[in-house]
């Protein structure tokens, strides 16, 4: 049975898509079979994953055009991973829901047809709330909070907080809070310092060891149509997204309420990612169902001082 896991934060631009993609993706390279749910209108997951879907075949024609959920699914270039994918026909959706009984448990009754069939389940949801939002997280049994480090995003903590508290309390779903992902951490600037400490005091559960560096593959991947581990294995943000990966796979799944905090210290946890056997990219194959995407030339560029590509 799947661990479903929401990206989750009413914030724009704090790193969902990009952790949403190369989670998934390395969940897939550790073993693990893994569908990423496209649930943002905007499809940047699908698109940055080079998938050109069906256009009668999306997430919003298994949500109300009563189109088998199997049928919607798509394979990626990365075996073990799967697609539902997104289109703009998405943003309707917030329409038609308002005249459906039960509207905001329709993904979670689609999903639940396919939950046998993975080890993962991974929602990528748009920055709001709204219903696709809420279906979302009642669909999920575990959220993770991605946190840019900048100051409106330690603001929006508390809404965050707030919002996660209602679901569980009004809606009566016992949506665990895996974690806080702090995401566009710069070690060389002191803000971003600050503000991954703040995050850390301030969070009332747990929050990922590991920091998503401010990293110009990650940004860069998307335009190749690539996760970062095809794009740039070897830079900070793909070994960042490892680790988060390893700490997801490695830790049990939350139980209803979690705990504040984490249950090893900080250098227990760096010291067993570090003895993990290291993924090996050469051995790894595509999907040999998918179709073989042809090489796009790119320049690689790498900053002196930080190391970064």
């Amino acid at each position: 049975m799947a661990r479903v896991i929401a990206i989750f934060n009413q914030k724009g631009g704090v790193g969902k898509t990009t952790t949403a993609m190369n989670l998934s993706g390395y969940l897939a390279m550790l073993g693990k079979r893994t569908l990423l749910v496209d649930l943002d209108p905007q499809s940047n997951a699908t698109v940055g994953l080079g998938i050109a879907h069906e256009p009668e075949n999306t997430v919003y024609h298994a949500l109300l055009a009563g189109r088998d959920v199997h049928q919607v699914i798509r394979r990626t270039h990365l075996s073990g991973l799967d697609l539902m994918p997104s289109s703009p026909d998405l943003s309707g959706a917030l329409v038609e829901l308002i005249e459906v009984p039960e509207r905001e448990r329709l993904l979670r009754r689609l999903l639940d047809k396919v939950r046998t069939h993975y080890d993962f389940i991974v929602i990528d949801l748009g920055p709001s709330l709204n219903l696709l939002t809420v279906n979302g997280l009642l669909a999920a049994d575990e959220v993770i909070v991605p946190i840019q480090c900048e100051y409106y995003s330690l603001e929006g903590l508390g809404q965050v907080i707030e919002t996660l508290s209602l679901i569980r309390e009004n809606l009566e779903h016992p949506l665990a809070v895996n974690g806080a992902l702090i995401t566009m951490y710069d070690k060389r600037e002191k803000l971003s310092r600050e503000i991954a400490r703040e995050i850390r005091k301030r969070f009332p559960y747990r929050v990922y060891d590991v920091e998503i560096p401010r990293s110009v593959a990650l940004a860069e991947a998307p335009s190749f149509q690539k996760p970062i581990m095809l794009y740039a294995p070897q830079s900070p943000g793909a070994v960042a997204y490892e680790r988060l990966a390893r700490e997801l796979v490695g830790a049990p799944a939350p139980a209803g309420e979690p705990a504040p905090a984490w249950s090893l210290p900080v250098r227990a946890r760096e010291d067993a990612v570090q003895a993990e056997k290291p993924l090996d990219y050469g051995t790894y194959r595509l999907d040999p169902r998918s179709e073989p995407e042809e090489e796009k030339p790119f320049m690689l560029i790498v900053h002196e001082e930080s190391g970064d590509y």
